[in-house]
């Protein structure tokens, strides 16, 4: 029989150590060093073929690679491909992470109920009563689609070699154990075996696999920073539960950009994909309000139309309030200490409040623009013609800073029917004919003098 091994583990990197201390030297956590039992047996859960274990590896020049595109699977979900880089790669591990109730587990069944290929969904967390109820909302067109309830890996695997599917979908990673570990399921030994037995089954079986897995009140994904790094990808989902939007991004993508997004709306039925999102962030109404504007904003590649509402009162109580929801408040004070030491304007004893529509957060000073014509609009009272956006930068100086991919910003604004864009005299526009009509300006007062005469 084996010795027992023992070995200590921080939970929040996953560094290894010899004996129990107080704070991680990696990572520099305390308290966050656990001890557990690595036993680990000579035999694998995933046996090698023979063809895969009798071939030769050995070195190539870099002109002898083949260079041809993988051959991607289409999940049937347009904003999951963008995301991806164009679909599934045959033999990637992808790990999707997100909050608890943001619809992970939605979004991955959705997926499987809807490939045209043979699909095992493996879920450690509901019962198969609990998933059908689910998909039953979903309607589903994939009657390939196969539900196993099963946490430890060699049940699993033995499945698989039954099914012989040809995409595999984990629910949750954090829920496996193998018994070549003594360690509790969840722990940083368990999650870093399970997910090397996963990954060596993908590769040498092409198989694609997706794992869920969850994440800490810090937002990062749980167990060992190497988990991350062993995958090929791994996707963030994210979004207010109060509110109808997901976002679903790539922070690495070994086989496409990280530069994508996917934005999904949660319905009854399951989550809807959401093609044109600035016809949806932007509200459909006939009155003309003070404290409203367009602003052009661009998430991941894809050029937005976000509206901005801003509300200016006189401060009842002493402290006047300044409240951002979805902007970052040091920023919008940044921006009216600009409008009152350089444009003129007396704000510093009047409350602001200032919220982006749709729920969504944005961090792109292209629309600092946008959020100073919405204040200026709340506090004289006077609306905003709707057929205008705003695209620029503001600087401390009051100046029009030129903003990137400026002519992307302008043609989302034209095929949406907007008339008038503003933007930075500075910018270097390339498009020609276009309908929407440019307004190029260089110092707050010159916008100003436009917009409101």
């Amino acid at each position: 029989m084996a010795k027992t091994k023992i070995a200590f583990f921080c939970q929040s990197c996953g560094t290894q150590y010899a004996k129990w201390q107080g704070q991680c030297t990696a990572c520099k956590a305390w308290n966050t060093i656990v001890e557990e039992i690595v036993i680990k047996d000579e035999k694998v859960a995933w046996k090698q073929s023979s063809d895969v274990a009798s071939r030769a590896v050995r070195p190539l020049r870099v002109s002898d690679i083949d260079s041809t595109h993988e051959i991607r699977l289409n999940s049937k979900n347009q904003e999951f491909n963008r995301v991806l880089g164009g679909g599934i790669v045959p033999g990637s591990v992808t790990l999707l992470g997100g909050e608890p109730g943001i619809g992970k587990s939605t979004l991955l069944l959705q997926i499987a109920l809807f490939l045209p290929y043979k699909t095992l969904y493996v879920s450690g967390e509901e019962s198969q009563k609990q998933i059908k109820m689910r998909a039953e909302r979903i309607h589903p067109t994939n009657s390939d689609c196969y539900i196993l309830t099963e946490t430890k890996t060699q049940n699993i695997f033995k499945q698989i070699k039954e099914l012989l599917p040809d995409v595999v979908i984990i629910d949750s990673i954090q829920t496996l154990h193998t018994d070549y570990l003594e360690a509790s399921p969840g722990s940083v030994s368990q999650i870093r075996e399970c997910t090397a037995e996963l990954i060596k089954f993908a590769k040498e079986t092409n198989t694609p696999v997706i794992l869920i897995g969850h994440i800490t009140k810090d937002g990062n994904i749980a167990g060992p920073k190497i988990l991350e790094h062993m995958v090929d990808t791994v996707l963030q989902f994210e979004g207010d539960r109060n509110h109808v939007y997901r976002l679903l991004r790539s922070l690495k993508n070994r086989f496409g950009s990280t530069a994508e997004l996917g934005i999904y709306e949660m319905q009854s039925s399951g989550l809807r994909e959401v093609t044109n999102p600035s016809e949806i962030l932007i509200s459909k109404t006939e009155e003309n309000l003070s404290g409203t504007t367009i602003a052009a904003t661009i998430e991941g590649m894809r050029p937005l139309l976000i509206e901005i509402q801003a509300l200016v009162s006189t401060a009842v109580y002493g402290t006047p309030q300044r409240s951002a929801t979805g902007f970052n408040a040091k920023r919008l004070n940044m921006l009216l200490a600009v409008l009152e030491k350089r444009a003129g304007f007396k704000l510093a004893s009047k409350d602001v409040f200032l919220n982006i529509t749709g729920g969504i957060t944005v961090d792109d000073p292209a629309i600092d623009l946008g959020v100073v014509m919405a204040i200026l609009s709340s506090n004289e009272d006077l609306p905003i013609d709707k057929t205008s956006c705003f695209a620029a930068e503001i600087g401390l100086g009051g100046e029009i800073r030129p903003v990137q991919r400026i002519d992307q910003r302008i043609l989302e604004a034209e095929k949406l029917g907007f008339e008038t864009i503003f933007v930075s005299k500075y910018n270097k526009i390339t498009l020609k004919n276009t309908v929407i009509k440019i307004e190029t300006v260089a110092k707050v007062e010159e916008v100003i003098s436009i917009v409101f005469g």
